[in-house]
């Protein structure tokens, strides 16, 4: 049995290997710019979506408390920069035809992780409980500095999904 299943993973890993994988960059203009519209460009997309057979992963890159014109808002409020955070990272998804129930782990990085790890933690439990996510997303948090010294928290998020599951009208 051990062997008929590792010869099915074999199977499905070489089946499509001369397919190219197909991958297109992630936006939604409405929430947050490009980084490369900067009046100092910043070399990176937004996110990634890389569809592979009818798999499709999305991820999202470093994302923080900006708004549509590159600016940095709520400076100094740190629930508030977690929210916008949470919903650029939600307009990305959505642009894609994802949800945060097709997210299955992000990483988080907190300026300060010693100050804020409890107010960053709430936010994210009560968020998560409002979308009833289960299972809960893998996560690693981290203290760092960040591109910017007004901003306070940033989330990478990596999404998964399969294609005919969005395209049947599943719930997101």
């Amino acid at each position: 049995m051990h062997n008929q299943g590792m010869q099915k993973i074999r199977d499905l890993l070489t089946a499509d290997a001369s397919t190219p994988v197909i991958k297109r960059a992630v936006t939604d203009l409405s929430v947050l710019n490009e980084a490369y519209s900067y009046s100092k460009p910043s070399s990176f997309s937004r996110g990634m979506r890389i569809d592979l057979n009818d798999v499709t992963i999305v991820l999202i890159s470093g994302t923080a408390s900006i708004d549509e014109h590159g600016i940095s808002i709520h400076v100094s409020d740190f629930r508030s920069q977690i929210q916008r955070t949470l919903k650029n990272i939600t307009g990305l998804l959505e642009n894609e035809g994802a949800g945060w129930r097709d997210v299955v782990r992000t990483t988080c990085y907190l300026r300060d992780i010693d100050r804020d790890y409890e107010i960053f933690n709430g936010e994210r439990t009560a968020f998560y409980k409002q979308l009833g996510l289960d299972p809960l997303p893998a996560s690693t948090d981290i203290q760092t500095k960040l591109c910017r010294p007004e901003l306070l928290v940033e989330i990478e998020a990596i999404a998964m999904f399969r294609m005919q599951r969005h395209a049947a009208g599943a719930d997101l």
